[in-house]
């Protein structure tokens, strides 16, 4: 099992399968657009703009289930992210990550790359997990990982 096993929605409704992102490196982010963290989408961007040609995407998955920081609909998220910080890379439906409704993607991310002392809950917004060009979960990364600190480890893996 891989991540390409999985299916999602995009943020315009259509359901994909993640096989679509076969051979590509990934950056799965649970995104709010109220969030204190909510200024990394300029980074997310400028990481997936910088990479995207070599094999990257980044794939952003809003989520209301901290502090209600996402609770504007579908066409709304996609508006803020577009007119706001320029996105560009794929958006999905917003999801659930944590409890009895998480996204089967969020409890196989979560099973696979624990966080600090093995809890698989995600904490927050902006939790980031880097996805090997063969599906496989690399690394995990808090919200406060800022998306240019991850350069060095999208490049690494770009490479493998």
């Amino acid at each position: 099992m891989n991540v390409y096993d999985f299916k999602a929605k995009t943020i315009d409704g259509k359901e994909i399968s993640l096989q679509d992102f076969k051979g590509k490196a990934l950056l799965i982010v649970n995104v709010a657009s109220k969030c204190g963290f909510t200024g990394q989408y300029e980074g997310l961007e400028n990481l997936y703009k910088k990479h995207k040609d070599q094999g990257f995407e980044i794939l952003g998955f809003p989520c209301n289930q901290f502090g209600s920081q996402e609770s504007g609909s579908e066409a709304e998220i996609k508006s803020f992210c577009s007119l706001t910080y320029g996105v560009d890379f794929p958006m999905f439906s917003k999801v659930d990550v944590n409890g009895a409704n998480a996204h089967p993607l969020y409890k196989y991310l979560t099973s696979e790359k624990p966080g600090i002392l093995g809890t698989e809950a995600i904490k927050w917004n902006f939790t980031k997990f880097l996805i090997g060009k063969d599906g496989e979960p690399v690394k995990r990364y808090g919200s406060a990982d800022k998306p240019e600190s991850l350069e060095a480890d999208v490049e690494k893996v770009l490479k493998t």
